[in-house]
């Protein structure tokens, strides 16, 4: 059930032959000579996944990289902890389970994401399947990444968890108040949590008070649109308390 939300916006992406099936919580679709034509691209004689070049030449659209992060993939994120400094270091990283692929189809892969999605993965190795998957080393891909799978998936709120990192963070950030009071909680992609300078947060009040949306504010400040809504709860509520203590 907590995939169900997901699945119907798959759902919606498909022609209108497939159908969803909320007993079983499936999508279903009738029997068609395509797919059985296409099942040489995706399974070899032997019966194991496979990676077709032929398919994956087809398979340039935001949407692909998407599903396939929705469905096989996961936001992992490296903690690191300093009692001294009383600070709590998260990294975030992105896997793709593809460990049913082999280490060829993999870097076939791989490949492809780096050309088409300028994405950059590496290989990790995995203690089942065919030994391996894909994952982002670098904060910086693992941003380039999100940038790319939470614009297409904006419409699927059900998944922010994996693909808006500003709403990840706010939830770890939530998380780590209540297990480590009184620790600061600090994310390493600098770039994208950088502060709000004084004039960033004078032109969000501004253009708050002239009508704008937060996903055009977010356009116009170049920021993210959860770290917009934040920021204007926080200066909010800023703004509130210096009224009172006034």
């Amino acid at each position: 059930m907590q995939q169900l939300d997901y699945r119907i916006w798959k759902l919606n992406l498909l022609p209108s032959t497939f159908y969803f099936n909320q007993t079983n919580s499936l999508l279903l679709s009738p029997s068609l000579p395509l797919l059985t034509q296409m099942f040489d691209h995706f399974y070899n004689s032997s019966g194991d996944k496979i990676i077709s070049l032929e398919i994956l030449k087809l398979s340039k659209s935001p949407m692909f990289l998407t599903t396939l992060y929705l469905d096989d993939g996961s936001l992992s994120i490296s903690v690191s902890k300093s009692d001294l400094k009383k600070t709590i270091y998260l990294t975030p990283h992105i896997y793709l389970y593809l460990q049913s692929l082999s280490l060829k189809d993999l870097r076939k892969l791989k490949l492809h994401i780096s050309t088409h999605f300028g994405v950059e993965f590496n290989t990790s190795k995995r203690p089942d399947g065919f030994g391996c998957i894909l994952k982002t080393t670098k904060v910086s891909e693992t941003m380039k990444f999100l940038k790319i799978v939470g614009e297409a998936s904006r419409d699927c709120p059900s998944m922010y968890h994996k693909t808006d990192w500003d709403f990840r963070f706010l939830k770890e950030i939530k998380r780590y108040k209540e297990s480590h009071p009184g620790y600061e909680v600090i994310a390493s992609s600098s770039d994208r949590r950088k502060n709000y300078t004084d004039e960033e947060c004078k032109l969000l009040c501004k253009v708050k008070k002239e009508g704008k949306t937060d996903k055009e504010i977010a356009v116009q400040l170049n920021r993210t649109y959860w770290s917009i809504v934040y920021k204007w709860a926080e200066l909010r509520q800023s703004n509130s308390s210096s009224i009172i203590i006034g």
